[in-house]
């Protein structure tokens, strides 16, 4: 059964906001796009820096409700 985009919306705006987040990082993903493998390369190499700077004490941590709270999520 196919579902028109406008009942998909419905849907997904239902979602949790770390569900519509993982369901737009899937629709992203599934594009494919020149010079998409260095970007993706950067963007793991940047996570990968910020857990570092995580694990060394070098951020300051916030809790994903904190966050959501303060955009009045």
């Amino acid at each position: 059964m196919i579902i028109s985009k406008d009942e998909l919306y419905r849907e997904a705006v239902k979602l949790s906001p770390l569900d519509k987040a993982q369901l737009v990082e899937l629709i992203l993903s599934s594009f494919n796009y020149k010079g998409r493998d260095e970007i993706d390369s950067k963007w793991a190499k940047e996570v990968e820096d910020r857990l570092q700077a995580s694990k060394d004490g070098l951020m300051n941590k916030i809790s994903m409700e904190e966050v959501f709270t303060s955009l009045n999520i």
